[in-house]
């Protein structure tokens, strides 16, 4: 493995690019800000507003949000409704899992803080488990059966509800690094992101013993039908840090995991604290990848200028190999695998070109260039 040169992301990274200099691309876009006119981005940003704007009557929905109840959905419910005056609807698809005290306050807090309709998905909890264990198993993706639905189900209620202005977040590829990673205020084709894409419904059916009726939105639109939608990414109108978003969602009542739960694999506790088994599917980039949440975010400080690479790598050396116990926990308990049968899987998953066990039987990674 070989690591940016100004930060902490490995090249194993599915989709990054290096250049000659042994720079991350994602370093790269962070760099390109300085040369964006912001002002400009903006207005594009209210044009876009004044378009749909109130376009289904003076009570009616004008956008739809995809949101989770995080930081940045916080955010972006922020920008829409206060900044920019729409009307939004906030649509959000449920993983299903047990809940921390701070998820069960964030989605309806995302609510109230802002006086928003929410409707929220709770996919087929049977299809869930069988569809789970064999992605899990099989392709080390354990989530994709709901990681799916929220780039899918968004799409049907914009159309259902006639809100063709659908927003998200941050373009991923663009801001960390991906295939996908072209700038661009439109938000089309991330339904083709690979990670709610790639494994055929029709293989799920039929390895898991389930029918077309229970993946009822689990296929986009007709292609037709998503050309009647504008999706947008808010990350192109203005410059995006996910320590910003906390500190404004933060004044509007998110709360993060501080006295509740300290996670060992991660470096903060305001990413992606609904529940604790979700974080299994994150973590798994470690063993496949070399990397997991504590080199993304790591990663991200030292671009944003809050730490040195030098700290970036001590906290990558202290957390990321160190999935939390409660996921690994509550993970089993949902599947009903013993964590026997849980760490047996996960072995299976390491990469053994970047990693090797130790003299403890522990994984390694293997000598790497930083």
């Amino acid at each position: 493995m070989k690591y940016c040169k100004k930060c902490c992301m490995p090249d194993t990274r599915p989709g990054i690019k290096f250049d000659k200099e042994g720079v991350c691309s994602a370093c790269r876009s962070y760099e390109h800000r300085a040369k964006v006119d912001w002002d400009a981005r903006w207005k594009e940003f209210e044009a876009i507003c004044d378009k749909y704007r109130g376009m289904n009557g003076p009570d009616g929905y004008d956008c739809m949000i995809a949101v989770s109840g995080g930081k940045d959905s916080h955010f972006q419910t922020y920008l829409m409704k206060e900044v920019m005056h729409m009307n939004p609807l906030l649509v959000s698809a449920a993983d299903n899992f047990p809940m921390t005290e701070a998820g069960k306050h964030n989605i309806r807090n995302i609510s109230e803080a802002f006086g928003c309709d929410l409707v929220v998905l709770n996919p087929n909890i049977k299809a869930q488990k069988k569809v789970m264990k064999y992605t899990f198993e099989k392709y080390g993706k354990p989530t994709y059966f709901i990681d799916r639905y929220i780039y899918t189900y968004p799409l049907w209620m914009a159309l259902k509800f006639n809100t063709p202005l659908l927003v998200y977040g941050e373009n991923v590829g663009w801001e960390y690094g991906g295939a996908d990673g072209v700038e661009t205020y439109s938000a089309r084709d991330q339904i083709n992101n690979g990670v709610g894409s790639g494994i055929p419904d029709e293989e799920l059916i039929e390895a898991c013993g389930i029918s077309r009726k229970d993946l009822n939105f689990f296929a986009p639109p007709a292609k037709e039908d998503l050309a009647k939608l504008d999706p947008i990414y808010i990350s192109y109108f203005t410059p995006w840090n996910s320590f910003k978003n906390y500190e404004l969602a933060k004044r509007f009542g998110f709360h993060d995991l501080t006295h509740e739960w300290t996670r060992t694999h991660h470096v903060e506790q305001f990413d992606q604290v609904d529940t604790p088994a979700y974080l299994v599917h994150s973590w798994l980039k470690y063993p496949k990848f070399g990397h997991a949440s504590a080199t993304d975010y790591a990663s991200r400080m030292v671009r944003y200028g809050m730490i040195s690479r030098e700290e970036g790598f001590r906290l990558i050396d202290a957390h990321d190999g160190n999935l939390d116990p409660r996921s690994v926990r509550e993970f089993c308990q949902f599947l009903g695998y013993t964590e026997r049968e849980f760490w047996e899987i996960v072995d299976r998953l390491y990469n053994r070109d970047l990693f090797e066990k130790n003299s403890l039987g522990k994984w390694v990674l293997k000598a790497t260039e930083r």
